[in-house]
Parts: C-alpha cells; sequence; structure tokens
C-alpha cells in the first residue's frame, strides 16, 4: 500500500460531494482509509468535517479522530457533536486514545463527556487523566491481556479468548499473582506449543522490560527501540499491573519529541504550532529575538573597539561577516548532533568527552580546508599574503571554537539541568560571532598594521 498524498483532486472531490447527495459523500469516503481522510480534514472546513463525521461508521469516525492532527483540535470536533453521537465514537476508541482528546478540553466539557459514557469506559478514561501528559501512564493503555500464573494452558487459552474480545490486537501476555503483581510476561506462543497440563508459572519470563507509570514517554520510547519491543507493560510503585504502551503510541512520540527539539534548537518555543497565525508566532519567538539582539551588541562591541584597524584596513569588514557565518554554521551543525546523541543517550563523562574531542578535531580540519581556501581568495584577489595568513588563522580558529562550543555547551546545560536543546543555539551564535571578530581583527591588529 503506498503512501497518501494530500493533492488538489481528493480536496476538489470531497469538496464537491459535499454539495452533493449524502449518498454520493458516503459512497466517496469508502475509497478513504480513515488515516487519509484525517490527512483531509486539515483542508476542510470545521462544518465540513462534522458533517463528515457525522455519517461516518461509528467505529470509522473513531478512527478519524485518532488520526486527527493535534493542531487540527479534534477535541474542538468531539465537543460540537450531539451528546449520543459523541458518547458512541469515544467508546469506540481505545482508552488512551480518547485520554490525549478529552484532556485537551475545560474539565467542566470533561466532566460532561463523561458523564455520558459507559460507567466502565469512564472509569478507566478518569484514570488515564489523573497522569501527566508526557509520562508512560499518560500514554498508556489499560487494555491488556493478563493470565494468573496458577492457571493450566487450557484455563489461560479460555481466559485470553475471554479478553481478547474487546481489542483489537495484543503481542505479549502479562502474568500476575492472585494481588495484580506483574510477575512476567509469555508469549503466545509459547502457550500453544506447551502440553495442557502445564501451569502458566511454567512458562512465565521473569526478565522482561517494564516502565513505572511516572516514567518519561521519552525513555519509553528509547527503551522499546532498545530492545526490540512490540509493547511495554506499566506498572505502579508496588508492579501492580497498569496497562501497555505499543510501539504505535511510540513513533508518535518520536515525532513530537524530534519536532520538538528542531523548534528549540531554531529558537521557537515548542507552544508555537506549526499551523498557528502570527500572532502566535510573534508570541513564540519575540523573546528569543530580543534575547538574540542583547547578545549581539557584545559582538558589536568587539567591531566598535577595532574601528581604527577596520578604518585602516578596509578590506577586512568583506571578510568579517565570512569569519562569522562559517563559525556560526559549524557550531550549528556540532549542536545538532550533540542534542540529538544526548536525546538518544544520557552521555557518560568519557562519552561527552570524545564527543568534544570530536567535534575539536572536525573544527581544526575544516577550518584549515575552509581558510585554505580563503587564503588563497585573499592572494590571488587582495594580492596580500599577510592577510590570508591572517584570514586562514581566523577560519581556522573560530570553527575549532564552533566545534567546541557546539558540543560542550549543551553536554554542559544538560549536566546543570538546562534544555540544551532551547537554550545552546543563542549562546553559541554569540560565542562564533565574538570570537571570530576578535580572532580576525586582532590578528590584524598584530599582523597588518
Amino acid at each position: 500500500m503506498q503512501s497518501f498524498e494530500l493533492n488538489k483532486t481528493d480536496i476538489q472531490r470531497i469538496k464537491q460531494a459535499l454539495e452533493e447527495d449524502e449518498n454520493v459523500l458516503k459512497a466517496l469516503l469508502k475509497e478513504y482509509h480513515a488515516s487519509e481522510i484525517a490527512i483531509l480534514f486539515e483542508s476542510l472546513s470545521e462544518e465540513s468535517r462534522e458533517r463528515i463525521i457525522n455519517i461516518l461508521p461509528a467505529e470509522i469516525a473513531s478512527e478519524v479522530i485518532s488520526e486527527m492532527d493535534a493542531e487540527i483540535h479534534p477535541e474542538k470536533l468531539l465537543e460540537k457533536l450531539h451528546p449520543e453521537r459523541r458518547s458512541e465514537i469515544v467508546e469506540e476508541l481505545d482508552y488512551d486514545d480518547a485520554t490525549d482528546i478529552i484532556s485537551q478540553l475545560p474539565e467542566e466539557r470533561q466532566n460532561e463527556i463523561l458523564q455520558d459514557l459507559d460507567a466502565e469506559d469512564a472509569s478507566h478514561i478518569r484514570n488515564l487523566l489523573t497522569y501527566e501528559e508526557d509520562t508512560a501512564g499518560g500514554l498508556m493503555n489499560t487494555q491488556v491481556i493478563k493470565v494468573n500464573s496458577s492457571l493450566t494452558k487450557k484455563e489461560a487459552l479460555e481466559e485470553i479468548i475471554r479478553q481478547s474480545e474487546e481489542m483489537e490486537e495484543f503481542y505479549t501476555i502479562n502474568v500476575v499473582d492472585n494481588y495484580n503483581h506483574l510477575i512476567g510476561i509469555v508469549s503466545l506462543k509459547d502457550i500453544i506449543k506447551s502440553k495442557n497440563t502445564v501451569h502458566i508459572r511454567e512458562l512465565v519470563n521473569d526478565d522482561f522490560v517494564f516502565v513505572k507509570a511516572h516514567t518519561d514517554q521519552e525513555e519509553v520510547a528509547k527503551l522499546l527501540s532498545q530492545y526490540n519491543l512490540s509493547s511495554i507493560p506499566v506498572v505502579d510503585d508496588t508492579m501492580h499491573l497498569l496497562g501497555r504502551i505499543t510501539f504505535d503510541d511510540v513513533i508518535d512520540v518520536l515525532e513530537e519529541e524530534n519536532t520538538e527539539d528542531i523548534l528549540k534548537i531554531s529558537g521557537v518555543s515548542e507552544d508555537e504550532e506549526l499551523s498557528g497565525n502570527w500572532k502566535e508566532a510573534v508570541k513564540s519567538r519575540l523573546p528569543w529575538l530580543v534575547i538574540n539582539l542583547g547578545t549581539a551588541f557584545l559582538a558589536s562591541s568587539v567591531i566598535r573597539h577595532f574601528e581604527p584597524t577596520i578604518s585602516r584596513v578596509v578590506v577586512l569588514s568583506g571578510y568579517m561577516t565570512m569569519i562569522a557565518g562559517m563559525g556560526g554554521n559549524a557550531a550549528t551543525q556540532a549542536l545538532a548532533v550533540t542534542v540529538r546523541r544526548i536525546s538518544l543517550n544520557d552521555l557518560t563523562d568519557n562519552q561527552a568527552y570524545r564527543t568534544v574531542l570530536k567535534e575539536f578535531t572536525v573544527g581544526l580540519i575544516n577550518g584549515a580546508a575552509n581558510g585554505l581556501i580563503i587564503f588563497l581568495f585573499a592572494l590571488i584577489y587582495d594580492s596580500n599574503l599577510m592577510l590570508g595568513v591572517v584570514i586562514f588563522l581566523a577560519m581556522t580558529g573560530n570553527l575549532v571554537i564552533a566545534g567546541i562550543t557546539g558540543a560542550s555547551i549543551p553536554l554542559f546545560l544538560k549536566r546543570v539541568g538546562i534544555d540544551p536543546a532551547i537554550a545552546s543555539s543563542i549562546i553559541i551564535t554569540t560565542f562564533t560571532d565574538v570570537f571570530g571578530f576578535l580572532l580576525l581583527l586582532g590578528l590584524a591588529s598584530r599582523l597588518l598594521l
């Protein structure tokens, strides 16, 4: 199956069908998967989305709402539906998906929706709402397959069949004791292959990976990836089984975390929605730009200090932006790689040292290579050997500084408990600008005057 790409033809067909008889719209919607309809929703009005959700079967409508991008606000669409229709859709959702959507509404509206649900469904969702959104508890689904360790193979299979009736799919069987303490896991394959008289306690694997309810969602994603798991059980501090997290939930987490890191490195707040309006963008970005302006005064003060040098060797002004710009680019490269390494693993002291040493080496080699190019340019274009030497040394030195700062600053910020992604970019820009100008103008003052 090929991935769905939104195009004008699909949008036009849907919009035209919205103007036709309801049967025409129903027939057209059958051609699209629920996730494709969710993508199409991005180009439709709120009224059109509401109409489509109301004519889709509840099972499909729930899939569409769960697949909608958070920035399209599925909770607002759900809120506008008739209470009876809304309950039908929510009860079709997995508990974790329902919780994610309902949690975005004011508490009063949450209670209204939950009051209309089946008591068991409402209880599960209320329980999940008590956990922080970015933790394992906030990510988990409380629907799990679990069997008591004292059951025989035959009894266990009967229990698995009974519990799986309301579940779309499951990957592992959780084994608990009489008090719902998780003591291990067992594969369905091992149960099927065993003799009928075998008890589950004889098949259980007690060397398994699990997470606590308060574990950060990024750590959950790392564990699933590290151990190639399809799902992971969630427990409380006393090992009571609470739920499970599946790999499809983690895909969303990884996308969210990557987007967050990219925005932070660029000096954009994670609160800014990618599809938000200009007011939200200004509110999010202006504070960081003001901070950046403040640091820019430092670079400006260096230039002012060396005004006599610049006035006597005017050609330096043309090379200043090149030195600073190259340093900024090199530092951003080192920063991106280091922040990514930090996000994937907590680096040991030795790994941190090797990371900085690597970036120092890369900066030295790249600096020398680019410095040689600019040296030859100055030698040919400006016919000035010493100017070429000054620019070569300044370029090499600034790229070394860029590598060191790009790697060491995020590591230092991480060590002192500050998010390395959100603060590093402004600091390294200041370093490369200030030291780039200092190297170029300072060396020029010594060697050219």
